[in-house]
């Protein structure tokens, strides 16, 4: 079952209106939890994709049990896109579907796996802080690249890690999923910290480079997109 978004009422409609959510969302950020024990509860891999073209956004929310990755539940939504395209405000693009996705699964979450960013963000409020400040999940980002940060090489052997830095700031973690593969870059969104969200991307990561929960609610995402803009295939936003 897939849910129709409309664009929330209110919903900013300017760069610096974003922004100034951004500034007042940030101070809510949780950064002295530790997080769920990796292993335990639910892991949820949240993810978007987009058709500019028809104006259509698709978010997935795929829930694993965090101790076998077994897919436990699963929910998508389309909606229209809710934002321009702007650097460093990609969530104002996502939160109305991926809020949307989350609210339709039957049963928690627990934790929040997004891919892209939590700290490790120009402004410290990527979409893992956002999403994590709006629901009050355990959140955390991880990214295929390290934005505009800057980290030693991690050693090859799967678990190796290096510190995301701005400046002489950590923001996050280079972290080396698979031996010898590209790492991941991992920060904290929200109730969790960073060596326990190192350790549950490790957990999720057993034989690719991207987490499970990433690779799944991609593929979901996609696919959702595709049904949504196919004439004849499903039903497309409102």
């Amino acid at each position: 079952m897939t849910t129709t978004v409309r664009v929330p009422e209110g919903w900013p409609g300017t760069e610096e209106e974003a922004r100034a959510i951004q500034d007042e969302l940030r101070r809510r950020v949780v950064l002295d939890e530790p997080g769920p024990p990796p292993g335990t509860g639910h892991v949820t891999g949240v993810d978007v994709a987009y058709d500019d073209e028809r104006d259509t956004v698709a978010a997935a929310a795929v829930v694993l049990d965090a101790a076998t990755l077994e897919v436990v539940a699963e929910a998508t939504a389309v909606g229209r896109i809710s934002f321009p395209y702007v650097p460093g405000l990609l969530a104002f693009r996502e939160i109305p579907t991926v809020l949307a996705a989350l609210d339709a699964l039957p049963c928690p979450p627990g934790l929040v796996v997004c891919d892209g960013y939590g700290l490790a963000h120009p402004r410290r409020f990527g979409l893992a802080s956002h999403l994590g400040v709006l629901t009050g999940l355990p959140t955390i980002g991880v990214a295929k690249n390290p934005f505009a940060f800057t980290h030693a090489d991690p050693a090859p052997a799967r678990g190796s890690s290096s510190p995301l830095l701005a400046g002489d700031e950590e923001v996050g973690r280079a972290l080396r999923t698979q031996e010898g593969v590209k790492p991941v870059y991992v920060s904290v969104g929200h109730r969790v910290g960073l060596d326990r969200a190192c350790a549950h991307v490790l957990r999720l990561s057993p034989r690719y480079r991207l987490p499970e929960s990433t690779r799944r609610a991609d593929a979901l995402c996609r696919r959702a997109l595709r049904d949504a803009t196919t004439p004849g295939t499903g039903p497309g936003p409102e």
